[in-house]
């Protein structure tokens, strides 16, 4: 499946059309095969237009003015249009971070229900009236923030760009995605969608840029609120700017979760699903279960057994049907990659699969690395303590409960975490005790537009998907109202 053939350039949309090429152009490398195949041209011109365009929408009445069910019915047929052009989409998502087909295919079609839900949510929300006493009253409102600033990462710039546009519109807001450079294109068509659609120009645009076109869209006085999705270093400097200019901020930042397997769990389930929390997207996820903490008792069980169903995944071609994983999105990726891993070879651990850079006949020049699960590491190396952001896994045992959870908590990340009991009193205690924004009992990685997602710690602030989600983009408003004649305080 190929992108469009027209496709060799792409540019910021703002105002309802894509701008003319400007600016320096970024070659966008095909991840399986590590040729060219497009250009993404940052123009930092971009920036202003885009948020002049967006502040200009936001206080026009054809948006501003839209009761909620016009807004929701946008956001239907958004989503609609979504899964018309799903194959388009999946494709570029494909060569933007080497997923295979069958899962941008998935996550296109399901961004409807996400789309579907923000639109219910959105006539759900109303102000709301109190009586202060017997002549005056209050009416508490919610009211849209403004300009939002959505930063996306390269491994989802489409679903997670998503997570942050429909709420954001279901709370009556405009929104300036901002997709890594060498990932624009599911965006830009995504700005073009939504103009197709019926929503005004403005509401929804694309920037593509780098850091510095990045930086001057938080920091721009008409932008309100910044919601990003990367790395927790890059969080921390775009929070404190945010905060600089007491902007809003809502992040998702780095994650190294944990996936427990206790010694009465379902062990088939576990190692089914400790494959795929951690091998999905080529471990290319913030919720990969890169550190598997096993009871001792079934430790070696469990390796034998994981090790053996890692071994049966298919490496290869994203667009082959019968790949499970494609390749990392970058060189530069594949190389942090590569390091992690020979440092940890080079200090005791050993790979019991993987370990070493794939061979993909036909595709010598892609960035193809081995599903790798290493044992024996000690918790101090950095494989093990951060983010790889690959198909890389540490396997460790571990004795009591107590141990399990101590060492789940014991890094600077609070993103998710999992665990496999069948005893209902420990799955209710150590629910609890995770320090994790997540945490899924007897299940992985599982997500749903309903549930609640962000992290503690180092691993974000805020919330998205859920309610809650449409709370971070609104501002609330108490109107006081005496209906009746003062009193006045210092009459005698």
């Amino acid at each position: 499946m190929n992108p469009s053939p027209t496709a060799e350039d792409f540019t910021s949309h703002t105002g309802g059309r894509r701008r003319a090429p400007a600016g320096t152009p970024v070659p966008l490398v095909d991840p399986a095969t590590g040729r060219t195949w497009a250009r993404a041209h940052l123009d930092p011109d971009a920036v202003e237009d885009a948020v002049r365009g967006a502040r200009a929408a936001f206080l026009d009445p054809t948006w501003a003015g839209l009761p909620a069910h016009a807004r929701a019915d946008l956001l239907y047929r958004l989503g609609d249009a979504l899964v018309a052009h799903t194959e388009e989409l999946a494709a570029w998502e494909t060569l933007a971070n080497g997923k295979p087909l069958t899962a941008t295919r998935g996550e296109v079609a399901a961004l409807a229900r996400w789309y579907r839900y923000f639109a219910a949510v959105a006539e759900t929300l109303e102000s709301r009236s109190r009586a202060l006493s017997g002549t005056a009253d209050a009416l508490v409102t919610r009211e849209p923030l403004g300009v939002v600033a959505a930063l996306t990462p390269f491994n989802g710039a489409l679903s997670l760009g998503s997570w942050k546009l429909a709420p954001a519109l279901a709370a009556g807001n405009t929104v300036i995605l901002k997709p890594p450079p060498q990932a624009p294109a599911s965006s830009v068509r995504l700005a073009e969608l939504a103009i197709e659609v019926g929503f005004p120009p403005g509401v929804v645009s694309v920037l593509i840029g780098g850091a510095e076109e990045g930086q001057r869209l938080v920091e721009h006085p008409d932008v309100a609120m910044v919601t990003f999705t990367g790395s927790t270093t890059v969080a921390r400097a775009l929070g404190a700017r945010a905060a600089a200019q007491m902007k809003r901020y809502v992040c998702e930042a780095g994650g190294k979760s944990a996936h427990l397997v206790f010694a009465d769990g379902d062990l088939d389930a576990a190692v089914s699903a400790a494959r795929q929390g951690a091998f999905s997207a080529a471990g290319q996820t913030c919720v990969a279960g890169s550190r598997i903490l096993v009871q001792r008792e079934v430790y070696a069980e469990f390796v034998d057994r994981y090790a053996s169903a890692v071994r049966a995944l298919r490496v290869g071609d994203p667009r082959d049907p019968r790949t499970h994983i494609g390749p990392v999105a970058s060189a530069t990726a594949l190389a942090r990659i590569e390091s992690f891993v020979d440092d940890a070879l080079g200090h005791g651990a050993k790979a019991v699969t993987g370990g070493r850079r794939a061979q993909v006949a036909g595709a010598e020049h892609g960035f193809w690395y081995e599903p790798t699960v290493l044992v024996d590491a000690d918790v101090d190396l950095a494989v093990c303590r951060e983010e790889v952001f690959g198909p890389v896994v540490t396997v460790h045992p571990f004795d009591t409960e107590d141990e399990a959870v101590e060492r789940a908590n014991s890094l600077e990340f609070g993103l998710a975490a999992g665990f496999w009991t069948r005893d209902g009193a420990r799955a209710h205690r150590v629910a609890r005790r995770l320090q994790a924004g997540v945490v899924w009992v007897n299940t992985y990685r599982l997500l749903h537009w309903s549930v609640p997602f962000g992290g503690y710690k180092q691993s974000g602030s805020g919330r998205e998907n859920g309610v809650e989600a449409v709370a971070e983009f609104l501002q609330t408003k108490s109107i006081v109202t005496e209906h009746g004649t003062p009193a006045d305080p210092f009459a005698h």
